[in-house]
């Protein structure tokens, strides 16, 4: 049992180095990504709503 946990760690530890972190710019650069398409996202959204309640007041009074 201790030598499985002290394999799963050590295992763990091996595929962690192999693991490539992201540079500063590049995340800084994904955010602005993520920022730009959730906001685009948000207004067609807003705008889809806002004619639907819109055409909906409409037919019903």
């Amino acid at each position: 049992m201790k030598n499985s946990v002290s394999n799963y760690f050590r295992s763990a530890k091996l595929e962690l180095a192999k693991v490539i972190f992201p540079t500063k710019p590049q995340v800084k650069q994904a955010f602005i990504a993520v920022l730009v398409v959730v906001t685009f996202v948000v207004l067609f959204l807003a705008l889809v709503d806002f004619a639907m309640s819109s055409l909906l007041s409409a037919i019903l009074g």
